[in-house]
């Protein structure tokens, strides 16, 4: 039995008494129990926010965000995603998206993401250059975390990974953490 986001939107009026989520700007449906299993049509009652959790539970496709045209950041950590596709209606107003911890090894759907400044998709299954390419898209991408990344292990461990990066992604000023210094 997985919870809907209506009941989990109950469930959070249950916690913040006195509050209505119409007039919420952040919300945070997280670590549910049961959790959530899918982004179903009942996210159309939050469209109106600008910071969107729902991180810590087991979705596992992106999908249901049309009329999120205030959403700044999403963040979608600790779940069952295994690819970003779904991402096109936030495309426009999209500034930070926060993936880590899921099960991402393709980056299909990311070109699409022409605002979105900080990636955060550390803990993922990304091996290869061909996806991580796919990042020069996201043109005005600033910051990003890869760290656990089977792609970023090998060439930490190899020693070429901000190199590589670097020279992928000039307009990246913060990788991992650290500032980048050129």
């Amino acid at each position: 039995m997985a919870t809907s986001i209506k009941d989990a939107v109950k469930k959070w009026a249950e916690l913040n008494e006195g509050k209505t989520i119409a007039e919420e700007s952040k919300v945070q449906l997280c670590f549910m129990m049961p959790p959530i299993a899918r982004m179903d049509p009942g996210l159309k009652d939050l469209a109106h926010v600008e910071y969107l959790s729902l991180s810590t539970n087991c979705i596992d496709r992106i999908s249901n965000l049309n009329g999120f045209k205030n959403l700044k950041i999403l963040s979608l950590g600790r779940n069952n995603i295994k690819n970003l596709a779904g991402l096109e209606q936030v495309a426009d107003n999209l500034e930070q998206l926060w993936v880590s911890y899921c099960l991402i090894e393709k980056l299909k759907g990311v070109a699409v993401l022409k605002k979105v400044k900080t990636l955060y998709m550390s803990n993922n299954k990304v091996k290869d250059w061909k996806e991580f390419d796919q990042l020069k898209d996201m043109t005005s991408l600033e910051e990003l975390l890869m760290v656990g990344n089977p792609l970023e292990e090998k060439h930490s461990a190899e020693g070429d990974w901000v190199e590589q990066v670097s020279a992928r992604l000039p307009n990246l000023k913060n990788l991992d953490g650290i500032p980048f210094v050129r």
